[in-house]
């Protein structure tokens, strides 16, 4: 490995020890009390440093919002490469999210909970490439598919599609925020939400 692939190794990984700390201090303390002078401290480096990788706060929870959408986003790629049959990619992308959501309720709770507003207006989210439009074009896509297929009734792909992420988001939320309640198990909730939703709005 030369001197400057060792550099750029030490930056990333410097820069991933920022985003966990920042992950971290988001979920404790909210975005109105969090600063970068706290998270310096947290670090134990100067908010200088931290000023060397990211703007501001906004620009932290905006790389941690896109980190979570980047991962999901792989895994709706792998299911896809995977089946070929819209309404099972669909049924597969859906219950991933549920899984992926409850298994990291941190990073979860600070992309969704922390800041109504990370990517901008609703016109500027549809206008800039990032990996949340990505992945919520993924879904719409999918969706348009399974219509085309006639196996989802026709209607605006674009109300089904966030009607099938809300209630996916619902499900994930819930759990979250719900630790005082006997819930039922987490895989048996998610697929019967998402069967009776693919059954509901099916041909």
């Amino acid at each position: 490995m030369t001197l400057r692939e060792r550099r750029q190794k030490h930056k990333a990984l410097f820069r991933q020890e920022i985003l966990d700390a920042a992950r971290e201090l988001f979920s404790q303390i909210g975005y109105e009390r969090f600063s970068m002078r706290k998270l310096a401290a947290k670090i134990e480096h100067s908010p200088t440093t931290i000023y060397l990788y990211f703007r501001d706060k906004d620009d932290l929870l905006y790389s941690l919002c896109e980190e979570l959408f980047a991962t999901l986003f792989q895994n709706y790629l792998d299911i896809s490469k995977g089946h070929s049959e819209p309404l099972q990619v669909l049924r597969l992308c859906l219950l991933s999210y549920i899984e992926f959501g409850l298994a990291n309720p941190g990073h979860y709770k600070v992309a969704f909970f922390t800041s109504p507003v990370v990517y901008g207006s609703p016109t500027e989210f549809l206008q800039k490439d990032s990996m949340g439009r990505r992945m919520y074009f993924h879904i719409l896509r999918t969706v348009e598919e399974a219509m085309a297929a006639g196996m989802l009734r026709p209607m605006d792909a674009d109300l089904l599609a966030q009607t099938l992420w809300t209630a996916a988001h619902g499900v994930v939320a819930s759990r979250i925020y719900t630790a005082d309640f006997p819930l039922v198990d987490a895989a048996l909730q998610a697929e019967t939400l998402v069967d009776g939703l693919l059954a509901g709005f099916g041909t």
